[in-house]
């Protein structure tokens, strides 16, 4: 498994669209993908558990993924969370 805090710099943080496509992006990969925010950490390839989090922007998130595409799939959702509007 491996790790990595990420920046949300998206006003909104998390909300519907951008969560939608990080759970379509998610699911792209075999790796179990996990979302960490305060005490709570969600399974990332469900859109209800994400938007449960409450992550909004300027926050950190920690992404966890383990698997056989794990670093793809840290890189990808990493620069996806950075990079969303």
């Amino acid at each position: 498994m491996i790790s990595q805090k990420v920046t949300i710099n998206a006003k909104e943080g998390f909300h519907a669209r951008p969560a939608s496509i990080f759970v379509k992006m998610a699911t792209g990969f075999q790796s179990e993908v996990y979302l960490s925010y305060g005490d709570n950490r969600v399974n990332g390839k469900s859109i209800m558990s994400i938007l449960t989090l409450g992550a909004t922007g300027g926050t950190q998130v920690v992404v966890e993924v383990s698997g056989a595409d794990e670093v793809e799939a840290i890189e990808a959702l990493s620069v996806f969370i950075m990079e969303m509007e």
